[in-house]
């Protein structure tokens, strides 16, 4: 596990935190798109997008695919952590406070982002990959997270 951690932020360039499925990441020359477009929250729901490296030390191509896959999935729960700690909280916090004091809110947010469906998993021509991940606002809500609007 940390060697998939380790390769995904050393080989990693996160243009944001979110992203909308609604565009493909990777081009057809199996390169990684020059521009995305962001988009973190929707009516229902909060997306982020994760890319994993390829470890191309390995020589099966199938575990290289699933090394990136598994990379990228850990760096798209980084990224929605990282953009769910910036949202205000009804009462006017953000969840970067909350959960300071709250270790319970930590662990149940922990947990409904460990549970975030992959709504997109495309690989890149060098087998890296780039995954997109969904989180409902339900979820988030029955967590305890009340999303400002």
């Amino acid at each position: 596990m940390k060697k998939v951690l380790m390769l995904s932020v050393a080989a990693l360039f996160v243009a944001a935190c979110s992203s909308s499925p609604d565009k493909g990441t990777v081009a057809k020359t199996g390169e990684i798109e020059r521009e995305w477009v962001e988009e973190g929250v929707t009516k229902n729901y909060v997306f982020a997008r994760g890319i994993g490296a390829a470890d191309q030390t390995l020589e099966n191509k199938t575990q290289r695919m699933a090394t990136s896959r598994n990379a990228s999935i850990v760096n798209a729960q980084y990224n929605m952590l990282s953009f769910l700690k910036g949202v205000q909280l009804e009462g006017g916090i953000t969840v970067e406070k909350a959960i300071e004091t709250d270790s319970v809110l930590a662990t149940k947010i922990d947990q409904v982002i460990k549970g975030a469906q992959v709504v997109r998993t495309e690989w890149t021509s060098d087998d890296g990959c780039v995954v997109v991940l969904r989180l409902s606002k339900k979820a988030l809500k029955e967590a305890g997270v009340k999303i400002a609007e």
